[in-house]
């Protein structure tokens, strides 16, 4: 290889950024809408934080069920302080997250945690999925374990 070959191959590698999601921060009222929309499609939306080990553990499930079902939107809602967004959109590079990631900016948890679901005591991880056609909901406040998720989608699509 010649020296101008090297050098335009270093540069196209320098000049060419990876993609990197980053996380999106929003108000309850973002969340809200998210969670009522109509859709043909089932809706996963999982409650999480960077620094909740069980969190992180369940996260390949997520990224997984994603990657393998076009009938299931995922969102990841992170509720990690929005003052560690830098560390958020770091860790979904680090993790190589696809789903959309939301940061909750909104610290008054008893304020809106009913609004999700009445059984939420707050803990996460949690997770909401909905099936908007159907009008069914199912909400779960524990760590999943692998194959749960699917699970879940089934007992909605009956």
């Amino acid at each position: 290889m010649n020296k101008n070959n090297i050098l335009f191959f270093l540069l196209f590698i320098l000049g060419v950024p990876g993609y990197a999601q980053k996380a999106e921060v929003i108000k309850f009222d973002r969340l809200e809408a998210l969670i009522s929309q109509e859709s043909e499609k089932v809706m996963v939306i999982n409650f999480w934080a960077t620094w909740c080990g069980p969190c992180v553990k369940e996260l390949p499930y997520f990224k997984k069920l994603d990657a393998e079902n076009e009938d299931v939107n995922v969102y990841l809602i992170s509720l990690d302080f929005v003052e560690k967004l830098d560390r958020v959109n770091a860790f979904i590079e680090r993790k190589e997250l696809v789903s959309p990631v939301l940061l909750l900016d909104e610290m008054d948890y008893n304020s809106w945690i009913d609004k999700v679901d009445e059984s939420w005591s707050g803990a996460i991880p949690a997770t909401l999925v909905i099936n908007a056609a159907t009008g069914q909901r199912k909400f779960v406040e524990k760590e999943l374990e692998e194959g749960e998720l699917e699970k879940l989608i089934a007992e909605l699509s009956n």
